[in-house]
């Protein structure tokens, strides 16, 4: 799907190369998610709404999410020791996200995009310092 793999390029490219600590490494990953969903409502839509309806697909979505979410954190954390519980917890983490998102999404997009970056930051960053 071209509108995921634009948002995932996106993200990866706003990551930090060597952050300093997980918020500075998920901060700027979910402002640039937020501000390229912002500029294209209509593929937010298509990915977070429309795409979930087929569950092959949604399933395939997280999944690459997850993967690339995988890459990213090791940037800022160790290389997992238990390889299937850090695949598992990122596949919690994008999951979460795109129920976030996709509540974002039907309420018309309406929240404050700061306070929509800070809550999954904060989350993920809380999750991930016990887990790394």
């Amino acid at each position: 799907m071209a509108e995921q793999a634009r948002l995932l390029a996106g993200v990866s490219a706003a990551a930090p190369k060597e952050p300093e600590n997980l918020d500075a490494l998920l901060r700027p990953m979910m402002t640039a998610l937020v501000t390229m969903l912002l500029e294209h409502p209509d593929s937010a839509r298509v990915i977070y709404i429309d795409a979930p309806r087929m569950e092959l697909r949604r399933r395939g979505v997280l999944r690459k999410d997850a993967e690339v979410m995988g890459r990213l954190l090791r940037r800022s954390a160790p290389r997992p020791r238990d390889r299937v519980r850090h695949e598992r917890l990122m596949l919690t983490l994008v999951a979460g996200f795109s129920e976030v998102i996709t509540d974002w999404l039907e309420r018309g997009m309406t929240d404050d995009p700061d306070v929509l970056i800070e809550h999954p930051t904060g989350i993920a960053a809380a999750l991930l310092s016990g887990a790394c």
